[in-house]
């Protein structure tokens, strides 16, 4: 997809960005290990609203079985894939042609069926149970237009899960000064701080389009263990669910 064919609500820069690191996506130890680190976290925070939307139990080895998800902004489907072993009919959908086609072949290559296309949610009939939107927010250029098209994608009675970061001096200082200059933990220059998203911004945004948040949880690094845990303070990353 070149920059003329870009819808307009798609930032050329920012898909560039991602379009360059699809081939080490799937590095642990590359310039995604962040989300490598955070994944887990975040998966089992899908998995667990999930349940608790569709009033399911959350033991066993497939209980998102039947459900169908759609990742908005899937990159090379680190979520994706996770949502699939739990028994999810996952739809993952990026405007980076790149990252699409390594999701496909990283799906292939663990016997993985997901439906992956290059596009925004806007090119996604739907409906789904499960919109999904994993620090995609904060790379945007309109919050609002973006949320129109996401949770229009959602069934009646369909849950909207997402993940993104506090614009605070906090979230500057850990996650762009800290994890891109410090600790080099993301390549320069990946984030805009002025388009992170706090919590009540998101949830006016929701609120426009009928959609009511139901949590935020925040989601911080242990030092101590190297691993990241959801908390109270959504300071810096933080999770939402939302439904109608």
């Amino acid at each position: 997809m070149n920059a003329r064919s870009q819808p307009p609500r798609v930032d050329a820069a920012e898909i560039g960005k991602f379009s360059a690191l699809a081939p080490q996506w799937w590095d642990p130890t590359g310039p995604m290990a962040p989300l490598h680190a955070i994944n887990a976290t975040r998966v089992r925070y899908v998995r667990d609203r999930t349940c608790a939307h569709f009033g399911r139990a959350v033991a066993g080895r497939a209980p998102l079985h039947g459900l169908t998800v759609l990742d908005v902004g899937c990159g090379a489907g680190l979520l994706a894939e996770p949502l699939a072993r739990l028994g999810a009919q996952v739809t993952g959908i990026d405007a980076s042609a790149e990252a699409i086609e390594a999701a496909r072949e990283h799906a292939a290559g663990g016997g993985l069926s997901i439906d992956y296309r290059v596009g925004t949610a806007g090119n996604v009939a739907g409906p789904f149970d499960v919109v999904a939107a994993m620090e995609v927010v904060e790379h945007v250029p309109d919050l609002g237009a973006f949320v129109t098209e996401a949770t229009a994608a959602m069934a009646p009675g369909g849950l909207f899960v997402a993940a993104t970061l506090n614009r605070t001096p906090k979230a500057y200082a850990l996650a762009i000064v800290g994890a891109e200059y410090v600790l080099r933990w993301l390549p320069r220059g990946t984030h805009d701080w002025s388009k992170f998203v706090r919590p009540a911004e998101f949830a006016r945004a929701l609120r426009t389009t009928g959609i009511r948040v139901r949590d935020v949880t925040g989601v911080t690094f242990e030092a101590a263990t190297g691993t990241f845990a959801l908390s109270r303070d959504v300071d810096v990353n933080y999770l939402v669910s939302a439904s109608r």
